[in-house]
């Protein structure tokens, strides 16, 4: 039997990592502890891919057992957008028994402090890094993610995005020191002397809302950041993207009774079909802190009425992009039409309105029409979706009946520049896959400048005329005031275009990416280096991951001494 390991030894083996995750985010380069290619798994007894499946085929009709305490029944019901039936049961909880369970640790787990707190959450990290292979098939079969995807963005991109939310918990609750002796002058008199103590306290329990599309990616950022700083975290996975948190839970309970803490510092709070105990919960007042992502109109609920927590949310925004001039013209069209196709467009970063003037655009192969640029764009996106197996690749199938209703009716709201295609997948014939439909809308016109201002999420987008650049800045700054984006994109040659749309992303905080060409897509953010995000306009209220992500997790209480 192997010996549970002790939190000295946890620090000394997750210690290096937790310096490297801390030096990562204070210069913002490259680096990732989680490998990208699939054949890098399978070492000193890490899941290789056979053995992943196997896992995950082993998981589809059981029960997955978490032993979690006010367990009342076992709730189900995944359907894979690729068709499958996964038959796992979830234990259902008893909020009034398991909340209180949760909150008996933390006093443990607030004792240990920021050091041996890091080292827990990072070796649960480590061991879910292990099992990519699983969770990718389960992130695939619950989002609908072809499976590279699933596995490089529900695996190690989701990981690197939990890390660095610990890099960043650790350095601030660090930021202040542990002890301090404080000693004031007062001339002939002794001097007045305390000694003084800072301890990092959480604010209780938090409730994490995962979402449908990406249930690892935006769901570790929050978990981890709350864990990290000493709350118990309630895990509420949308009931069609149970699985890959289910097993979150299960391993993040191993780690910490192994440790020698409260398992009940996490747990699922799984329902029943049609339950929607997302608001119930959210009111609570044991619940402190809540993340969520999803919709704007429950991510506006939350912060109107989820008073008694801090909440942090992504909803929706409409991603925009300036196509003024560029240099590069092909690279620039398979930029965009990559990024156009990516997970049929299912990301909140995924481009919906491309602003062209109507006059055309100066390129590197000549001048170029708005019917050109437009007729190219679709050009390249058939070129790049052409191949069905490339198209699987990239597009994954359509993760639920809302998103295909959009697809199907963007068709009416315009001119179509690229239809929409029915794709089979020769694995997965039940799986819905549908290439991106372009339309094109004249922002002059008020039925089509609505259109494009409303999110449309899924694989829509809009080539939209604008009468000049002036006016296609002015409708971007009006996009991401009113609306919210959590991507804007450009480009231009000319250096007074690409400032006055940088000028828009200052003052309507926004993340802005810039003539982007080759392998790096304005949809893709990078853990460590890049915002997901700014926390300022409607499309989020928070950043992943910056301080204020995590500092108001906690507060410091202070007890004062006389010496």
């Amino acid at each position: 039997m192997t010996a549970r390991p002790t939190a000295h030894e946890l620090i000394a083996t997750h210690r290096p990592t937790l310096d490297q995750a801390l030096e990562a985010i204070r210069t913002r380069a490259y680096w990732s502890p989680h490998p990208e290619h699939p054949k890098a798994y399978g070492e000193h007894g890490s899941l290789d891919a056979a053995a992943g499946k196997a896992a995950f085929d082993a998981l589809l009709g059981t029960r997955l057992e978490l032993d979690q305490p006010g367990t009342d029944d076992w709730v189900g019901g995944e359907v894979s957008p690729y068709g499958i039936e996964l038959g796992v049961s979830y234990p259902h909880a008893d909020l009034d028994v398991l909340l209180p369970a949760m909150r008996a640790g933390q006093a443990a787990w607030r004792d240990a402090g920021p050091e041996t707190r890091a080292a827990v959450c990072l070796e649960i990290l480590k061991r879910i890094s292990d099992r990519t292979h699983e969770f990718a098939h389960a992130v695939m079969h619950t989002s609908g993610q072809a499976f590279m995807m699933a596995f490089q963005a529900g695996g190690p991109h989701a990981q690197d995005r939990g890390l660095e939310a610990v890099a960043y918990a650790y350095a601030e609750q660090t930021r202040t020191p542990e002890t301090a002796e404080w000693s004031k002058p007062q001339g002939k008199r002794d001097p007045l002397t305390l000694t003084k103590t800072f301890t990092p306290v959480p604010r209780g329990v938090a409730l994490m809302i995962g979402c449908n599309t990406f249930p690892t990616w935006n769901g570790y950022p929050g978990l981890f950041a709350s864990l990290a700083t000493g709350n118990a975290v309630l895990v509420k996975p949308h009931p069609r993207a149970v699985l890959p948190l289910a097993l979150t839970v299960q391993v993040a309970r191993e780690v910490l009774a192994e440790a020698g803490f409260d398992p009940n510092l996490v747990a699922l709070a799984a329902e029943r079909p049609g339950e929607g105990i997302a608001k119930a919960l959210a009111t609570r007042p044991e619940i402190r802190i809540i993340d969520y992502t999803g919709s704007t109109a429950f991510g506006d609920w939350l912060e109107a009425n989820a008073r008694q927590a801090q909440v942090y949310t992504e909803k929706a925004g409409v991603n925009t992009v300036i196509v003024e001039s560029t240099d590069d013209y092909q690279g620039m069209l398979a930029n965009l039409a990559f990024s156009l196709s990516l997970y049929s467009g299912q990301m909140c970063t995924t481009p919906q309105n491309l602003l062209i003037p109507r006059e055309g655009i100066s390129t590197d192969a000549g001048h170029k029409s708005f019917d050109e640029v437009t007729a190219d764009l679709a050009r390249a996106v058939d070129a790049l979706l052409g191949d069905d197996a490339r198209a699987n690749a990239l597009l994954g199938a359509i993760v639920n009946p809302d998103v295909k209703a959009r697809l199907e009716a963007a068709a009416d709201l315009g001119e179509v520049a690229l239809a929409s295609r029915e794709v089979t997948n020769p694995d997965f014939p039940d799986a819905v896959v549908r290439t991106p439909v372009i339309v094109k809308l004249d922002a002059a016109k008020p039925d089509d400048e609505a259109a494009c201002l409303g999110e449309c999420f899924g694989p829509v987008s809009f080539a939209v005329a604008v009468d000049s650049v002036a006016d296609a800045v002015d409708l971007l700054r009006r996009t991401v005031r009113e609306q919210g984006a959590m991507t804007v994109g450009a480009h231009t040659i000319d250096p007074e275009v690409a400032r006055a749309v940088e000028e828009v992303c200052l003052e309507e905080p926004a993340q802005l990416s810039l003539n982007l060409t080759g392998g790096v897509y304005v949809n893709q953010t990078a853990a460590f280096s890049d915002f997901h995000g700014s926390g300022g306009n409607p499309a989020a209220n928070a950043a992943l991951t910056d301080g204020a992500y995590v500092a108001s997790r906690f507060r410091v209480v202070e007890v004062r001494k006389e010496v």
